[in-house]
Protein backbone atom coordinates (compact mmCIF):
# COMPACT_ATOMS: atom_id res chain seq x y z
CA UNK A 1 0.00 0.00 0.00
CA UNK A 2 0.94 3.54 -0.55
CA UNK A 3 0.38 6.33 1.51
CA UNK A 4 -0.89 9.88 0.01
CA UNK A 5 1.29 12.91 2.28
CA UNK A 6 -1.65 15.03 1.36
CA UNK A 7 -4.40 13.28 2.63
CA UNK A 8 -2.50 10.14 4.11
CA UNK A 9 -4.76 7.52 2.64
CA UNK A 10 -3.56 4.47 1.76
CA UNK A 11 -4.07 3.58 -1.96
CA UNK A 12 -2.79 -0.01 -3.90
CA UNK A 13 0.66 -0.28 -5.00
CA UNK A 14 -0.96 -0.38 -8.33
CA UNK A 15 -2.59 2.98 -8.47
CA UNK A 16 -0.60 5.51 -9.97
CA UNK A 17 -2.66 8.26 -8.25
CA UNK A 18 -4.37 8.66 -4.53
CA UNK A 19 -8.01 7.01 -4.32
CA UNK A 20 -9.27 10.00 -2.10
CA UNK A 21 -7.15 13.30 -3.41
CA UNK A 22 -6.49 12.09 -7.14
CA UNK A 23 -3.00 12.95 -5.90
CA UNK A 24 0.03 11.45 -8.05
CA UNK A 25 1.40 9.25 -5.86
CA UNK A 26 4.91 9.09 -8.00
CA UNK A 27 5.26 12.79 -6.09
CA UNK A 28 3.10 12.99 -3.58
CA UNK A 29 3.54 9.12 -1.69
CA UNK A 30 5.77 8.61 1.37
CA UNK A 31 8.27 6.82 -0.20
CA UNK A 32 8.30 9.55 -3.11
CA UNK A 33 8.38 12.79 -0.64
CA UNK A 34 11.19 10.85 1.21
CA UNK A 35 13.30 10.14 -1.89
CA UNK A 36 13.16 14.08 -2.97
CA UNK A 37 14.07 15.02 0.14
CA UNK A 38 17.58 12.74 0.48
CA UNK A 39 18.18 13.64 -2.69
CA UNK A 40 18.32 17.37 -1.17
CA UNK A 41 20.59 16.47 1.61
CA UNK A 42 23.92 17.00 1.24
CA UNK A 43 24.84 14.81 3.98
CA UNK A 44 23.34 11.73 2.18
CA UNK A 45 25.33 10.00 -0.48
CA UNK A 46 23.10 6.81 -1.29
CA UNK A 47 19.99 5.13 -0.60
CA UNK A 48 19.43 1.57 0.56
CA UNK A 49 16.37 -0.62 -0.16
CA UNK A 50 15.87 -2.32 2.25
CA UNK A 51 13.46 -6.00 1.68
CA UNK A 52 11.08 -7.42 4.52
CA UNK A 53 11.39 -10.90 5.29
CA UNK A 54 8.08 -12.00 3.56
CA UNK A 55 9.63 -10.57 0.21
CA UNK A 56 9.15 -11.29 -3.46
CA UNK A 57 11.28 -12.33 -5.47
CA UNK A 58 10.95 -9.39 -7.84
CA UNK A 59 11.42 -6.91 -4.82
CA UNK A 60 14.76 -9.22 -4.04
CA UNK A 61 16.25 -7.90 -6.93
CA UNK A 62 16.48 -4.56 -6.13
CA UNK A 63 17.44 -4.85 -2.70
CA UNK A 64 20.84 -3.01 -2.31
CA UNK A 65 22.67 0.16 -1.80
CA UNK A 66 22.31 3.37 -5.11
CA UNK A 67 23.89 6.60 -5.63
CA UNK A 68 20.91 9.18 -5.31
CA UNK A 69 20.30 9.30 -9.41
CA UNK A 70 19.91 5.60 -9.59
CA UNK A 71 17.57 4.46 -6.88
CA UNK A 72 14.57 2.92 -8.26
CA UNK A 73 11.09 4.06 -7.39
CA UNK A 74 8.46 2.07 -4.96
CA UNK A 75 6.68 0.19 -4.57
CA UNK A 76 8.49 -1.68 -7.14
CA UNK A 77 6.22 -2.29 -10.28
CA UNK A 78 5.34 -5.96 -10.39
CA UNK A 79 5.49 -6.96 -6.69
CA UNK A 80 3.75 -10.25 -5.86
CA UNK A 81 3.44 -9.82 -2.17
CA UNK A 82 -0.45 -10.34 -1.50
CA UNK A 83 0.05 -7.55 1.28
CA UNK A 84 2.08 -5.39 -1.37
CA UNK A 85 5.60 -4.10 -1.76
CA UNK A 86 7.20 -4.08 1.77
CA UNK A 87 10.54 -2.54 0.34
CA UNK A 88 11.72 0.93 2.50
CA UNK A 89 14.16 3.72 1.71
CA UNK A 90 16.82 3.62 4.21
CA UNK A 91 19.50 6.91 3.59
CA UNK A 92 23.36 6.42 3.94
CA UNK A 93 24.97 9.52 5.81
CA UNK A 94 28.32 10.36 4.74
CA UNK A 95 28.64 13.17 7.74
CA UNK A 96 26.38 12.60 10.97
CA UNK A 97 28.16 16.36 12.54
CA UNK A 98 29.33 19.35 10.89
Amino acid sequence: MQECTLCHTQSPDTERYCVNCHADLHEYSKNAVALQQFRQNPRIYAVRIVVGPDTCPICEQVRGTYPLDQVPELPVEGCTNPQGCRCTYVPMVGEIYP
